[in-house]
């Protein structure tokens, strides 16, 4: 009787573990899922939006002030100056305005941030080229998992999505690493 409860017990720590750790892939597979077909209200479940645009927010100023902090034009004059004051906002106004279900669903169809500019060009939306995008995981810490979508096209620009637990087995995405350069 003492084998079987034992055998239980482990069981259930094994079973714990792997729901646990399993289950941002499982949340994992419901964005791309969510994505694929187009279904913003699952979109609106797994994705934290405050959390996303704010470090989609941070990655694009941090990118406008090296840019403009490595160009003598800008960082000399005055009115790069005042342009590196207004970038940010401007940089939050766009992300605020831009960022919602569709285009997420468009940057994990193509492992890009769609550029603005593209539909207003007459262009293809971002999603539609029919790229094959390859997805590997890692754990940042206990409590984040780094999502890396590689377009096999563009192989040296992996976008990272990052996944947040809420919880014990729940997760959000929530924030975004881009790819350098």
């Amino acid at each position: 009787m003492k084998g079987l409860f034992k055998g239980l017990i482990g069981l259930a720590i094994l079973g714990f573990l792997v729901a646990y750790f399993g289950s941002p892939i499982l949340t994992v597979r419901a964005l791309v899922t969510a994505a694929e077909a187009g279904d913003e209200a699952a979109l609106e479940r797994l994705v934290d939006f405050p959390a996303f645009r704010d470090s989609l927010k941070d990655e694009l100023t941090a990118r406008l002030m090296a840019r403009a902090q490595a160009d003598p034009r800008v960082r000399d004059s005055g009115l790069g100056g005042l342009g590196m004051i207004l970038g940010p906002m401007l940089v939050g106004g766009a992300v605020d305005a831009l960022v919602n279900a569709p285009t997420v669903a468009a940057i994990v169809r193509t492992a890009r941030v769609p550029d603005p500019g593209d539909r207003a060009a007459g262009a293809p939306a971002a999603g539609d080229d029919g790229s094959d995008i390859r997805q590997t995981y890692g754990y940042r810490d206990l409590n984040t998992l780094a999502v890396r979508l590689t377009n096999v096209e563009r192989p040296n620009q992996t976008l990272k999505l990052l996944l947040t637990r809420q919880g014990l087995f729940d997760w959000k995405l929530t924030g975004i690493d881009l790819p350098a350069g």
